[in-house]
């Protein structure tokens, strides 16, 4: 064969090589992919094998190169990124899932309602119910124990308030933490009136009655960590930021995550209590398929709403009263240096202007100025504009939720008065201070809804579209900068932006699809939306029954 015909036929066989198509596991067409690349690029379809992208380009592109076992047309629908929860409580969550839920009642007479009909249905040893919030009833003193004492004068009752820093309890919850008229927890208030316990426990003064509760045993852990995981995907939420997570739960969940039986990714950050941090903070940054431990949660300060928040000036609607700090000088320059020694993040709350500037203090002295540690300040509530510059030149990481702006707007500018109030849920201005920031809900504390995360972030209303012009308007954030809050940078917040966050070849095929697009519907109808599909590294986990 002389050399011109062997040219011609290796021409031709690399011409058909060209021309053959390569299988993958699944496309999906839509109308439109967002990829929340650093491009901000849109295309048409997604090829994924193993559990990875392969190719987010156009359909016909696409269908140029590739084969496929599975085909999804959502023509017509939209496709994400999957969303990323930067800051809830996860492990927290599904714990609690056999509580009473108490959110949206509107007196205290409704809350004993509940608690009388859970007690018939459930007869537990214990009562533990959360979601009460003071300020949305017309009396906006906290309750007493009164009536629960004699409806329940055996059995312990423990009712949690909304945020979690504070809780009401019956005297037989006190008797069996030790809690009497003397005595004092530091970093803790514990209610009298008139001398005698009112049964408000604030912030570490209910750790006593908490430690109590009975945990959950290793199946009842499995059912409920399971159904909350479902409860995530059916959200759109393909990964979560598991915050303040003590020993025996990480032990629980990381079983689950080796035994394949949850799916979620999760990125765990310590809690801050002795056991915990001496079981796992050794360890340093741990990574094992979508289980992560990557940081120590700090508690600085308390709730705005319960009033634990520190303050630099005393509340504008109580007299002589700051908030406190819940971990003393001591312990938090121990996290830090701790945090350093073994590469992990310090990912602080810090809801209080006078918490904020002790934090970014604290940061300030353990961190180079343009370090790459990533710490974090959650909630990064109220921030006064003389220190905010320090998020800048520390390259600190603001984590906030865009749900609580709005659930405290009826209320802020009584606990901050006129003043102080443009200083707080300024996420605008964080995010001015490096150029992006992490977003989350806080779940339980609100509830699982990243579209709610997205819709309040650059609305600043609630679900009736109040206040007409916004809450704080112009520390809004665009559409773009939600989503990337949702996406790219919440995976960034923890170290996860080579594998997730966005649509991009090589990366996990974490993407959802929704039946509308949220960058250009009016903002009224974002609420609306509906998730059809959620996946997970290229497997179907939630798909809404019309879209099956």
């Amino acid at each position: 064969m002389n050399n011109s015909i062997l040219i011609a036929l290796v021409l031709y066989l690399a011409l058909i090589s060209c021309n053959e198509k390569r299988e993958v596991d699944t496309i999906i067409y839509g109308a439109k992919v967002y990829t929340c690349d650093s491009a901000f690029k849109t295309v048409e379809a997604v090829a994924i094998k193993d559990g990875l992208i392969v190719l987010a380009e156009e359909k016909q592109t696409v269908n140029s190169l590739y084969n496929a076992k599975k085909i999804i047309n959502a023509s017509g629908k939209y496709i994400y990124p999957g969303f990323i929860d930067a800051h809830c409580h996860f492990s927290g969550y599904a714990h609690n899932k056999y509580m009473c839920e108490l959110r949206g009642t509107s007196s205290f007479q409704d809350v004993i309602n509940k608690v009388i009909a859970y007690e018939k249905q459930n007869n537990l040893a214990w009562i533990y119910g959360r979601g009460w919030d003071q300020n949305d009833w017309s009396d906006k003193e906290y309750p007493t124990k009164e009536i629960l004492d004699s409806l329940f004068p055996n059995k312990p009752v423990i009712l949690r308030r909304v945020d979690g820093h504070a809780l009401l309890c019956n005297q037989v919850a006190l008797n069996k933490a030790g809690i009497t008229t003397t005595t004092i927890i530091e970093g803790g208030i514990i209610e009298k009136k008139n001398g005698q316990l009112t049964g408000i426990l604030v912030d570490n003064a209910a750790n006593p009655v908490l430690n109590n509760i009975p945990g959950l045993n290793k199946d009842q852990a499995e059912t409920y960590y399971l159904q909350a995981e479902q409860d995530c995907f059916k959200e759109g939420l393909t990964m979560v930021v598991d915050c303040g997570v003590k020993a025996n739960k990480i032990k629980q969940l990381q079983s689950l995550y080796e035994e394949n039986k949850l799916h979620i990714a999760n990125a765990i950050l310590l809690d801050q209590e002795d056991e915990t941090i001496n079981q796992y903070v050794s360890n340093g940054f741990y990574k094992k398929g979508q289980f992560q431990i990557n940081g120590i949660k700090l508690y600085a300060d308390g709730a705005l709403g319960s009033r634990g928040a520190r303050l630099i000036k005393e509340y504008s609607d109580k007299h002589g009263h700051y908030g406190m700090m819940l971990t003393d000088t001591a312990k938090m320059n121990l996290l830090a240096k701790l945090s350093i020694k073994h590469e992990l993040q310090l990912c602080t709350h810090a809801i209080g202007d006078s918490a904020n500037h002790a934090i970014l203090r604290l940061y300030s002295n353990f961190l180079e100025k343009g370090n790459d540690k990533r710490w974090r300040i959650e909630h990064a509530q109220v921030v006064d504009n003389q220190y905010i510059k320090l998020y800048s030149e520390y390259k600190i990481i603001p984590s906030v939720q865009p749900t609580h702006a709005i659930s405290d707007m009826s209320w802020a500018l009584y606990r901050l008065g006129k003043d102080r109030l443009p200083t707080a849920y300024a996420y605008k201005e964080l995010l001015n201070q490096n150029g992006w920031i992490a977003l989350g809900t806080d779940f339980p504390v609100e509830e699982i809804s990243p579209l709610a995360t997205f819709y309040t972030a650059v609305a600043r209303k609630d679900k009736n579209g109040f206040p007409e012009k916004g809450f704080l308007i112009e520390n809004a954030l665009s559409r773009k900068e939600a989503l990337y809050g949702m996406t790219t940078w919440a995976a960034k917040s923890v170290f996860w932006e080579k594998e997730k966050g966005s649509i991009e070849v090589g990366k996990h095929a974490d993407l959802i699809i929704l039946d509308r697009d949220i960058m250009t519907i009016p903002e009224e109808d974002i609420l609306e939306t509906k998730v059809e599909y959620t996946i997970v590294k290229g497997e179907i986990v939630y798909i809404k029954k019309e879209a099956e």
